[in-house]
């Protein structure tokens, strides 16, 4: 019996003065194991030398693929991504997701396409070394956990730079458009699939190095002072302020999600304060990865302040 070829891959990078680590990512796609892929840019009003490197890069590696640089929105990182993914001549084909500052491990593509075969829409994400700026190892990620729809409405579990999607699952991201105000493109990815029913698996395979460095627009996850940052936006206002973003989000393309998360969201609006939301949360099995995580999420709906 005949096995089908692994799909072609978009890969879709977003870039923004990225100048100083760019050469490093770019050269990565071409040392990966899976070598059908195209690359999409959307460049989103870099005035350093990002373009001239895209478009060296793009005479060099272009033979054989697709290699297109577009204007970003110019309005965050969460739109530019957004909006590359919802282009209209962007190939109907599985999609890897990539910043500008990482480097790629050979096998990423590989990896990620392993998991991203049927018809159903599937999310993929994977874990990363973290390095400092000269890409000397100082840690690892350590994701994954039980996904779903109840966990992605107050928890992202799905780091963009390690995310990949197949053609149904951009399909559905197509069909509910770029959503104004939400902070993270991949939380919003992660809600949207695990809301239509599709498939998301996180798995431990390390499959980049992920640069530390001062500019990042999301650093590392572990460590004391993370941990009492996300303490404090998740008992502030930061922490609600997203996930009524999210929400409001979400019910503008309610017509894409399944009925279970419709009625999941008809009923946090109905619900907005105090015991009777904290019922809803717990009905519906709106948690976080872990007692903790989650006993603290239930305090700030306690509180008011989610």
């Amino acid at each position: 019996m005949s096995v089908s070829p692994p799909p072609r891959v978009t890969i879709a990078l977003c870039t923004r003065n990225g100048a100083a680590h760019l050469g490093a990512q770019l050269d990565s796609y071409v040392a990966q194991t899976h070598g059908d892929w195209d690359l999409w840019v959307s460049d989103d009003g870099s005035d350093d030398a990002t373009r001239d490197i895209l478009e060296t890069f793009a005479r060099n590696h272009g033979a054989g693929r697709t290699i297109r640089i577009i204007d970003g929105p110019q309005q965050g990182v969460a739109a530019n991504f957004l909006s590359l993914l919802c282009h209209p001549d962007l190939p109907a084909q599985p999609v890897a997701l990539s910043d500008q500052d990482d480097v790629w491990l050979p096998e990423k593509l590989a990896l990620g396409l392993r998991d991203l075969g049927g018809a159903a829409p599937c999310l993929y994400g994977a874990q990363s070394v973290h390095v400092d700026e000269d890409l000397t190892p100082i840690g690892h990620s350590l994701g994954g956990g039980t996904a779903g729809f109840g966990n992605a409405l107050v928890q992202n579990i799905v780091s963009g730079h390690s995310a990949m999607m197949n053609a149904a699952a951009l399909a559905l991201v197509r069909a509910a458009g770029v959503p104004g105000g939400i902070p993270y493109h991949d939380w919003w990815l992660y809600q949207l699939i695990s809301g239509a029913g599709g498939h998301v698996i996180v798995r431990p395979d390390k499959v980049l190095l992920y640069r530390q460095h001062g500019t990042n627009t999301m650093g590392s996850h572990q460590g004391t002072r993370a941990l009492l940052t996300r303490l404090g936006q998740l008992l502030g206002t930061t922490f609600g302020g997203w996930v009524a973003a999210n929400t409001t989000a979400l019910r503008r393309c309610e017509t894409v999600l399944n009925p279970s998360a419709r009625t999941v969201l008809s009923d946090l609006q109905s619900h907005k304060r105090g015991p009777a939301r904290l019922r809803v949360f717990r009905r519906h099995g709106i948690t976080r990865q872990g007692r903790l995580g989650t006993a603290a999420l239930y305090l700030a709906v306690l509180l008011g302040r989610v």
